[in-house]
């Protein structure tokens, strides 16, 4: 992501960030940096397992420690609770679909650090939120996807927790 973009993330993901980054700092690095010392203290490190190892599970941990540090500070948390109402699709919108097989989905837009599909978020840049954005409950939108050209009609919009 470039620096113009902004990192949109919803309460319940910027949490799990910190969450994420707390563990490292205060359980994760903590446990490498003891098992690297004791490690060390063993004598010959070229042909030592734990502290070959150790070394490179901190260089990880420090890699993800300042991914996760630079997220959370572009970071802007919108709660999609507090939302003033509307039909129209934005960030954090849980909207009810009519794909063009018939099928009824729903999916939550959410941000990038977010995405689980399993759960139906999706990230506010992906293909189909992008073609949903501003579109409003009723519309149907034409979706060029993996597939080909798709109508897809909003059956409804809601700003509700993202869990």
């Amino acid at each position: 992501m470039s620096n113009t973009t902004p990192n949109y993330i919803t309460p319940v993901g910027w949490q799990a960030l910190k969450d994420e980054l707390y563990q490292l700092v205060n359980k994760e690095r903590p446990e490498i940096v003891q098992i690297v010392n004791w490690a060390a203290s063993n004598g010959d490190r070229s042909e030592n397992g734990d502290y070959l190892y150790g070394k490179r599970r901190m260089r990880e941990i420090d890699r993800r420690i300042r991914f996760l540090t630079k997220r959370l500070e572009a970071a802007q948390v919108v709660d999609p609770e507090t939302r003033e109402a509307t039909d129209q699709i934005f960030f954090g919108a849980t909207v009810e679909l009519l794909r063009g097989n018939g099928e009824e989905q729903t999916v939550r837009i959410v941000g990038v650090d977010e995405i689980d599909t399993a759960r139906h978020k999706i990230s506010w840049t992906s293909p189909l939120a992008r073609a949903l954005l501003k579109a409003r409950e009723g519309d149907e939108i034409v979706f060029h996807g993996p597939e080909g050209r798709e109508e897809i009609e909003v059956l409804s919009v809601a700003y509700v927790k993202i869990e």
